[in-house]
């Protein structure tokens, strides 16, 4: 008889440990299933999955994971404890939650302290502001009016101001002043950041931003050591279509451009790392966003390191001056203006995901933040995404949760690499500001958003309720326009056209949208595809099925009546049916049998165009064939060409 220990864990006491090479037996005979004769290490191979970066996530972790190269310090190693350096687990040792930061960026000074307001008394615990003509938002000289009955000693303020950074700034702090706020209680970010707004514009690097940077700074440094005077603002990279390795190189550089122009104005080393606030992206992928908001953590406490910071007196303030204090905002590039309502999970999901990693600060934009100005329910469901996961998934209560999974640490350390080898390309490069002015960064994530895109176009990379799953009787979601920096018309930049583009997920899916929307506005119809379904459903549901979905992704509306046709039926079926175009839908078996007489008769009832789901074969009288892995928006814009749609 086996004795088994009573340690309140022994389930599975008495069997004996799986190995790595039994379970690569089992997904063999898996994937043998499939059509893949692999065995061994290429079984596992089959099932990893690439990402940008030159980053490849496996399909199984384990301890020996994490220490496969000896040459390299392991990723758990390297993570170290919450509260110390390399502050991969966090800047504070113990979790408080985060800070719920609600942007607001009406111009009306009134209506933007009403929303400012109302966002405090529910939930909201600091208010990110734009001001400002470059930044959409209330006019400086209107501050005090936004700030109206906000409590300035409980309630930090981040600035977002553009070019008006240096007056909005004065103004915020004059105002402080004149509401009698002790400097030492005063919180906040004032926003100053000269080289994401020449990401954002493409102009030069204006001296007098840069002298009003360092004027800020020492201010700050002197008389309001809880305010920072500098952001360093990854969101213009990112919504570029940078990858995660590439917004943390930027930042990178951005910071260390930021530490010597502090430094050389006199400030020490560790003084200006406190005046320093990063901001980054939070997306949908979860372990990804997790991964990169650690990485930047122990990327920059390795440029502080390496600055001599820690130096001051050996306080503890001066110890912890290499600890990145991070604004997380969730990615305006994954939101969609179709089915907007669907960006709620999108947007829970990437909050989540930032508070997990450790963020200070949490900024959750609201779900019709892509269609203008956002209205109170938006808003409502934005600030109440933190407060539930604070308050009743008690998120806050625990430090660093992802800490010990093989896979995030793993992560975490191979992105960590990714993202310091492009700021070392950075740095060759000259700096921050000389790769804008060349045009590298522009180039670099240009190629990166080039790939993605081509994922986006074959659905490798899907979207809910746009490219999978769209919903042609929805009701449109209106919203008050916008106008800002901030917010730059989709697909280029503001100002003089130089500035780094503005790219969203559904915009090739969303221009077909708009051109299947003018039709319907112009003719009272959207155009048509009738899909001519053969045989028994169980034989075309499933392509059927796919060419249904595919098609509504362009906006062009399928009709399936009757359920299943064949030659002699389907051409009195597609005249009923309105469409211009058609589409066989059925199995291999069933289109060796019928397909090419079918399509003759579409072709003689006046298709003038006929499809077939599948891969593609030679059939007579079909002209293009739609399968998984086609460029959908190509296949789409010619259909809606051919139909006359509006371009």
């Amino acid at each position: 008889m086996t004795v088994v220990p009573d340690d309140g864990l022994s389930l599975a006491a008495e069997f004996p440990d799986a190995t790595r090479d039994q379970w690569q037996s089992l997904v063999a005979g898996v994937l043998r299933k499939s059509g893949k004769d692999v065995s061994g290490a290429a079984a596992e191979e089959a099932l990893a999955t690439a990402l940008e970066d030159g980053l490849v996530v496996a399909p199984l972790y384990t301890a020996e994971s994490t220490a496969r190269d000896a040459a390299r310090e392991t990723a758990q190693d390297a993570a170290g404890f919450p509260g110390f350096a390399p502050y991969v687990r966090g800047a504070a040792p113990a979790s408080t939650g985060w800070d719920v930061r609600q942007r607001h960026e009406r111009p009306e000074a009134d209506r933007c302290n009403e929303a400012v307001l109302a966002d405090l008394e529910n939930g909201v615990t600091s208010v990110w502001l734009a001001v400002g003509k470059s930044g959409g938002g209330v006019p400086v000289a209107e501050l005090a009016r936004a700030l109206d009955g906000v409590y300035l000693d409980l309630a930090p303020v981040a600035l977002d101001a553009g070019g008006e950074t240096a007056a909005a700034a004065r103004e915020l702090l004059r105002i402080y002043d004149a509401k009698g706020v002790a400097p030492e209680a005063v919180r906040g970010t004032l926003g100053a950041d000269p080289l994401g707004l020449a990401a954002r514009t493409g102009e030069p690097v204006a001296e007098q931003d840069t002298a009003d940077a360092v004027e800020l700074a020492k201010l700050c440094a002197d008389r309001y050591p809880g305010m920072r005077a500098l952001t360093v603002d990854a969101l213009p990279y990112h919504e570029a279509g940078a990858s995660a390795a590439e917004e943390l190189g930027c930042s990178l550089a951005t910071g260390v451009a930021y530490l010597r122009l502090l430094t050389g104005a006199g400030l020490s080393v560790d003084a200006a790392c406190r005046q320093l606030e990063f901001r980054y992206a939070a997306t949908a992928d979860q372990f990804l966003t997790v991964a990169k908001f650690r990485a930047a953590r122990r990327l920059w406490a390795r440029v502080a390191e390496a600055s001599g910071a820690g130096a001051d007196a050996g306080t503890s303030a001066g110890a912890a001056a290499g600890a990145q204090v991070q604004h997380a905002v969730t990615s305006p590039v994954m939101m969609t203006r179709r089915d907007p309502y669907v960006n709620m999970l999108r947007t829970t999901i990437a909050c989540l995901a930032a508070g997990v990693a450790g963020a200070d600060a949490v900024t959750v934009l609201p779900f019709d933040h892509e269609l203008g100005l956002s209205d109170a329910f938006a808003r409502r469901i934005a600030r109440n995404t933190s407060s539930i996961l604070l308050e009743e998934s008690h998120l806050g209560r625990v430090t660093d949760p992802a800490g010990g999974s093989w896979y995030v640490e793993q992560l975490t350390d191979e992105l960590a690499h990714a993202a310091w080898a492009f700021f070392q390309e950075l740095e060759r490069a000259g700096g921050q500001e000389a790769a804008l002015r060349s045009g590298m960064v522009a180039d670099r994530i240009a190629a990166t958003w080039a790939e993605r895109s081509k994922k986006l176009a074959r659905r490798k990379e899907p979207i809910t309720g746009v490219s999978e799953f769209p919903n042609l009787a929805e009701t449109p979601v209106v919203r008050e326009e916008v106008a800002s920096d901030w917010i730059r018309p989709l697909g280029r930049a503001a100002g003089n056209g130089k500035g780094l583009p503005r790219v969203r997920r559904d915009e090739a899916y969303e221009a077909l949208r708009s051109r299947s929307d003018a039709q319907l506005a112009a003719t009272g119809a959207r155009p048509r595809v009738f899909l001519a379904a053969l045989g028994p459903a169980a034989a075309h549901t499933p392509r059927a099925t796919f060419a249904s979905n595919l098609f509504q992704a362009g906006g062009i509306e399928p009709v399936h009546d009757p359920v299943s046709v064949d030659a002699s039926t389907v051409a009195e079926a597609f005249t009923a049916s309105g469409a211009a175009i058609a589409c066989l839908c059925s199995s291999d078996e069933l289109y060796g049998e019928q397909a090419e007489a079918v399509a003759e008769a579409l072709r003689t009832a006046g298709a003038t165009r006929v499809y077939l789901a599948g891969r593609p074969a030679e059939y007579a009288h079909v002209d293009a064939y739609v399968f998984a892995g086609c460029d959908a928006p190509a296949v789409l814009s010619s259909a809606l060409d051919l139909m006359g749609a509006p371009a």
